[in-house]
């Protein structure tokens, strides 16, 4: 057994996409891009249908992870995921399928945060961590964070990922206010209006042992 950071995504409402080919092809592309760009284990692969899955050796290079691909998918494709932490058994090596504690700790967690988005005042939960260890210091602090985290995005539009998008790949505002077809000051107003505080919040969730 290996302990590990195990993440579950799953794509919400797949069933009513008009294209799911191209739901299939989007998603897949974006999980190559983010396993390259956040080196994990074992890369993010689709494992069924609209799941995937994939494994890391630090909680904040999962964290890392799943904020790299909302940043790809949405707000087109909204995502949910589940992240866990503990042993992991490789049951064979072929197929690559495994099982144990870390896998089941992650299925709690996506099981929670479908769980969570049904209650009033909590629709906008997309990302919850559990720890098979009896006792992980870290959990509550995290989850916090991510209620945050996940309440804050929420209501980002679609502008406002671009321009998140282009501040993350170091993009001057004009550059960025050039392609979207608006002005040097909408994106300095969106800019000042909290996202640098967002994303120094995913750094430090980035650098969690």
């Amino acid at each position: 057994m290996t302990s590990v950071v195990t993440v579950i995504g799953d794509v919400r409402d797949s069933r009513s996409a008009p294209d799911r080919q191209q739901l299939h092809d989007v998603l897949t592309l974006a999980l190559d891009e983010v396993s390259r760009e956040v080196p994990g284990r074992h890369a993010l692969r689709v494992t069924a249908g609209d799941e995937f899955q994939g494994t890391y050796v630090r909680l904040g290079e999962a964290l890392a992870g799943v904020f790299a691909l909302r940043l790809r998918l949405s707000p087109e494709v909204g995502v949910r995921f589940g992240i866990g932490r503990g042993d992991v058994t490789v049951l064979d090596e072929a197929t690559g399928t495994q099982d144990g504690p870390g896998w089941w700790s992650a299925r709690a967690a996506i099981d929670a945060v479908k769980a969570a988005e049904q209650e009033t005042g909590w629709s906008a939960t997309r990302t919850a961590y559990r720890s098979s260890q009896e006792s992980d210091p870290v959990q509550e602090a995290v989850n916090a964070a991510l209620v945050c985290q996940d309440l804050l995005v929420d209501s980002w539009d679609a502008r406002t990922w671009s321009i998140v998008r282009g501040i993350m790949q170091g993009r001057t505002h004009s550059d960025i206010a050039s392609e979207l077809g608006i002005s040097r000051q909408a994106v300095q107003q969106r800019r000042s209006a909290g996202l640098p505080m967002v994303l120094a919040a995913a750094d430090r969730l980035a650098s969690l042992p």
